[in-house]
C-alpha cells in the first residue's frame, strides 16, 4: 500500500505551496522547523547533561578513591596488614592509606578553614590523580612538614611556592594557661588544580607522618583508599572487601559516598527530556493541524480519487506518508543540527561569551567553569526513534479524516 507510486506523486505534491509549486508551504515548513529545533535542543541539553555528569564524576575520582575503607573507631591502627589483604583481593589496582581532619590555615593575606589530608605520595599515585593534578611544584618535597594546596587556596591565603603557612588543628595542647589549639609553621611545596572549584579552595595535603604527629594519631590512620580498574567495578569490589574484612570496617564505594549528588543530576537529566520532548510533541501537533488543512483543502480532490477507484487505505497512506516526510525530514535537520552544536559546543559557547563579555559558567557556582559535551549514540537513537514515533502518530487522524471523505457529498454540488 505504502509503496504505491501514485500515492507517493500525490503525498510529494500536498507539501507544496499551492500558487509556488517550486517550494514547501510555509506551514509545511514551520512543521519541520518545530521537530527539527526540538530534536537538536533534547540532543544538546542530553548532551551537556551527561557531560557534566561524566566530567564530575572524573573530577571527584580525581581527588577521592574508588572505595573508602575506615574504622567505625575513628582510626585504623595496624593498617600495613589491612592493605595486604586488600591488595591481594580481585579487581584492587592500589591501596594507600589517608589520614583526614579539619585545620585553619594562616597565610600572609588571610585564613581559611580547610580539610587536611596526611598521605603516602609514593602509594597516592595508585589511588588518586593528586600528581598529575600538580601545576606548580613536586610531592617529593612533602615530607618534613610540606603542604600541597590548590590553586584557588593559594590566592586566597596570598602565598606560593616556598611560602610558609601556619596551620592550626583542633587538637590541644594543654599548658599552664589552658587547652590550646596545635599550631606548626608548613611549607608550600606543590600547588594543585583538580578542575573543581571545591576541592581547589577547601584541600590541603600534608606528608602522613606529619598528619600523625599534628593530630596525635600515633601509628594510626583515618581510612584506606582503594582504587578499582574502573569506576563501575567499585560496587563489586567493595562487596568482596567486606568479605574479606568480616564486618569490621566501614566500607563505602564511590556511588555510595556521592549518591545524593548523582542522584541529583540523574533526577535533572529525566525531568529535562521530558520537558524538551513535550517541545517535539507541540511540533507534532502542527503537523496534525496543517494536516487536517490540507484534507479540508484537498477534499474535492479526495473525492475524485475515490471515484477513480482510490481506497480508502491508498487516502490513509497518502496522508501518512505527507506526515511522515514531515516528521523525517524534521527530524534529520534536528539531528544534524543537533549534533553539531553538542559536538562544538565549547568553541560555540565561547564565541558567545567573547561576543558578550560574559561568563556563561561560573566554577564557584556550578563546580566546573566550562560546559562539557559528551554524546551518547543511545540517547540519540531513542531521540530519534521518539521523533519519529511521534511524528507518525500525529498522521493517524487527518488520514483517517481524509479517508472517510465521501464523494458524493463533496461532489454533490460540483
Amino acid at each position: 500500500m505504502i509503496g504505491n507510486r501514485y500515492e507517493w506523486a500525490i503525498a510529494l505534491r500536498y507539501l507544496k505551496a499551492r500558487r509556488t509549486p517550486h517550494f514547501i508551504s510555509v506551514i509545511t515548513f514551520l512543521s519541520m522547523g518545530g521537530i527539527a529545533l526540538g530534536v537538536a535542543a533534547l540532543i544538546v541539553v542530553l548532551a551537556v547533561m551527561t557531560g557534566f555528569r561524566e566530567e564530575l564524576q572524573k573530577q571527584i575520582l580525581g581527588v577521592t578513591s574508588h572505595v573508602v575503607v575506615q574504622s567505625y573507631s575513628g582510626h585504623v591502627d595496624g593498617y600495613p596488614e589491612v592493605i595486604k589483604k586488600i591488595t591481594k583481593i580481585k579487581g584492587v589496582e592500589g591501596a594507600a592509606p589517608f589520614v583526614l581532619g579539619q585545620a585553619m590555615l594562616m597565610g600572609a593575606r588571610g585564613s581559611a578553614g580547610v580539610v587536611v589530608r596526611g598521605i603516602l605520595p609514593d602509594l597516592e599515585k595508585n589511588v588518586a590523580a593528586l600528581a598529575s593534578n600538580v601545576i606548580r611544584g613536586s610531592l617529593d618535597r612533602m615530607s618534613g612538614y610540606g603542604i600541597v594546596v590548590g590553586r584557588g587556596l593559594a590566592q586566597t591565603l596570598g602565598v606560593d611556592l616556598g611560602s610558609q603557612l601556619t596551620v592550626m588543628v583542633p587538637v590541644g595542647n594543654v599548658t599552664a594557661a589552658g587547652t590550646l589549639p596545635r599550631m606548626k609553621r608548613f611549607t608550600v611545596v606543590a600547588l594543585f588544580n583538580s578542575g573543581m572549584f571545591e576541592y581547589d579552595n577547601s584541600l590541603a595535603y600534608i606528608d602522613l607522618a606529619d598528619a600523625q604527629t599534628l593530630l596525635r594519631l600515633g601509628e594510626g590512620v583515618t581510612g584506606i583508599k582503594v582504587r578499582t580498574p574502573h569506576p563501575d567495578d567499585a560496587f563489586g569490589v567493595r562487596q568482596r572487601i567486606e568479605m574479606v574484612l568480616d564486618g569490621t570496617f566501614w566500607i563505602r564505594d564511590w556511588i555510595q559516598m556521592n549518591h545524593n549528588f548523582f542522584q541529583a543530576l540523574n533526577l535533572e537529566k529525566t525531568t529535562m527530556s521530558i520537558i524538551l520532548f513535550l517541545v517535539v510533541l507541540v511540533a507534532a501537533f502542527n503537523i496534525v493541524s496543517s494536516l487536517i488543512m490540507v484534507v479540508m483543502e484537498k477534499g474535492r480532490d479526495i473525492a475524485i480519487l475515490k471515484t477513480m477507484g482510490a481506497t480508502s487505505a491508498g487516502i490513509m497512506a497518502i496522508f501518512i506518508m505527507n506526515g511522515g516526510v514531515i516528521g523525517v525530514m524534521g527530524t534529520l535537520a534536528g539531528l544534524l543540527l543537533g549534533l553539531t552544536l553538542a559536538l562544538n559546543l565549547e568553541a560555540a559557547l565561547g564565541w558567545v561569551e567573547h561576543i558578550l563579555g560574559i561568563r556563561i559558567l561560573s566554577g564557584d557556582v556550578y563546580y566546573i567553569d566550562h560546559v562539557p559535551s559528551v554524546v551518547k549514540e543511545m540517547d540519540v537513537v531513542w531521540i530519534v526513534v521518539i521523533s519519529l514515533a511521534i511524528s507518525l502518530l500525529a498522521t493517524l487522524y487527518p488520514a483517517w479524516r481524509a479517508a472517510s471523505v465521501d464523494p458524493v457529498e463533496t461532489l454533490r454540488y460540483e
